[in-house]
């Protein structure tokens, strides 16, 4: 059986993994979704449109329907300019997406947020909100990826981020215990965890940190 698949965000640090990774799967058949002009190539979609009417603009990229989504969207205040910019990438765009999915469809979504995610902070708010706005679309069983600070290199620069990156890793060998969820965690760690999950049939919603990532990332 070949698992139709829906993968938004597909051109960032987790989703190009995922997106190469799922393209690799002789029993998936990947349907990307990008912004038009996107060297990445995939399939382009105005997401402005998408958040108004999902399902008509995603009907046509998958007409035989969709199993599985999976969304690793997500962008910062710096990038989007204002919090209401980010807000709309990271919420309104990604609930687009899952809405689009349900309608044609998919039993499961896999979303992408953060560790902390519903805490306190614009931030983690914005995680929050969109993992119980997709949980309560009522797919069979909602993945959600809460990672540490991601570790790989972006096509996009983020400074900050870089810095992070730094700072995470030279303190890696103290982040244990109740620390390691929040302690830096490879991007193909991660992919690699999403792409072992994709088509899990166990009904209900499930919670990812940096542990079980690491578990479901080994063969």
């Amino acid at each position: 059986m070949t698992l139709r698949v829906l993968l938004a965000g597909g051109t960032g640090l987790v989703g190009s993994l995922v997106r190469s990774r799922l393209a690799s799967r002789l029993d998936i058949s990947a349907t990307s979704l990008v912004r038009p002009g996107s060297p990445a190539g995939g399939h382009e979609v105005e997401f402005e449109r998408l958040a108004e009417a999902p399902a008509a603009v995603l009907g046509p990229l998958a007409p035989e329907g969709i199993d599985v989504g999976i969304s690793c969207l997500g962008t910062t205040i710096r990038a989007a300019g204002s919090e209401d910019a980010m807000f709309r990438v990271d919420h309104d765009y990604v609930q687009a997406v899952a809405q689009g999915a349900r309608a044609l469809g998919a039993r499961q979504f896999i979303l992408v947020t953060s560790v902390g995610a519903g805490g306190p902070g614009f931030y983690l708010r914005t995680k929050g909100a969109i993992e119980q706005a997709v949980t309560d679309l009522g797919f069979a069983r909602v993945d959600l990826i809460r990672p540490g600070m991601l570790i790989g290199e972006r096509r996009e620069q983020r400074p900050m981020e870089a810095i992070g990156q730094r700072v995470f890793e030279v303190l890696a060998p103290v982040m244990t215990g109740p620390l390691s969820r929040y302690a830096g965690i490879r991007a193909e760690t991660v992919a690699d965890a999403i792409v072992a999950l994709v088509g899990r049939e166990e009904a209900g919603r499930f919670v990812h940190e940096n542990d079980e990532l690491e578990a479901l990332s080994r063969p």
